[in-house]
């Protein structure tokens, strides 16, 4: 069983280019240095899941096939990785749409959208069902097994997830040896890299690739860049052997289990 990746967004939370800036990567005609906020697509024949659900979400969707999603995966409440769920509005015509969460994550989006998930809702809110997860507690989305993993961003604990033989983690800074257990072999890992310089709360470039080797995992694409960074191009020709920059719009494909 193949599952398709879809890139649907690459860019951190400004998104690229970034407004008021004129730097050479904003100013790109390169439509890779295009980057909105990030989330991923994962299909297959079956199934559909969307790994995050940000302030692009209509954007980056309108352009494909209009079919039921079957599971969101939210990482974490920041903005730049929940902002769409208003418009997963239309998907309710193939029933509640699933999204999962950490029980953090799912507290802050009752706050934050709490016309989602009263009891009794008004006619055309997003028709959502919202699960807890919790790290290394798999279950199943169709015929894929999705395992939660816990991964630090700063000193908050975030979630990535593995699907099958890929992973999908973003906005982590460390993560601790024993969660390595659960990324064992991979065929696809999607990790974030922001940019050369130090940052607090996410990896570097240079952390990311130190990171994929570290897992002996034959592909790896990069996600969440900002525009600190040099053009697509030129970042992507000095990157080490299986490793590449995704950019919005980039499909591969992996096995499923």
């Amino acid at each position: 069983m193949r599952m398709k990746i879809t890139f649907l967004g690459t860019g951190t939370s400004t998104g690229v280019p970034q407004i008021g800036c004129s730097c050479k990567v904003c100013r790109s005609t390169d439509a890779r240095d295009k980057r909105l906020r990030t989330s991923v697509l994962v299909e297959t024949e079956q199934t559909r899941i969307l790994l995050d659900c940000g302030p692009d979400f209509r954007q980056q969707i309108l352009p494909l096939d209009f079919r039921r999603i079957d599971a969101v995966l939210l990482t974490h409440e920041h903005y730049d990785h929940v902002g769409g769920i208003d418009d997963l509005r239309p998907f309710g015509v193939f029933g509640d749409v699933q999204l999962y969460a950490s029980e953090r994550t799912g507290g802050q989006l009752r706050q934050s959208l709490p016309y989602c998930f009263v009891e009794h809702k008004y006619p055309g809110v997003p028709q959502l069902r919202l699960h807890a997860v919790r790290p290394h507690e798999a279950f199943r989305v169709g015929e894929l097994q999705v395992t939660p993993i816990e991964v630090m961003h700063a000193r908050l604990p975030i979630l990535g997830y593995r699907v099958g033989r890929m992973a999908y983690i973003t906005d982590m800074k460390t993560i601790a040896d024993s969660e390595l257990d659960y990324l064992q072999g991979l065929d696809l890992l999607i990790l974030n890299g922001l940019r050369h310089e130090p940052h607090y709360s996410h990896q570097t470039i240079e952390e990311a690739c130190a990171f994929a080797r570290r897992l002996c995992v034959p592909r790896t694409y990069l996600i969440h860049m900002g525009h600190h960074i040099d053009l697509h191009a030129v970042e992507d020709a000095r990157l080490p052997e299986g490793v590449r920059m995704a950019y919005d719009g980039l499909v591969v494909d992996v096995e499923g289990e």
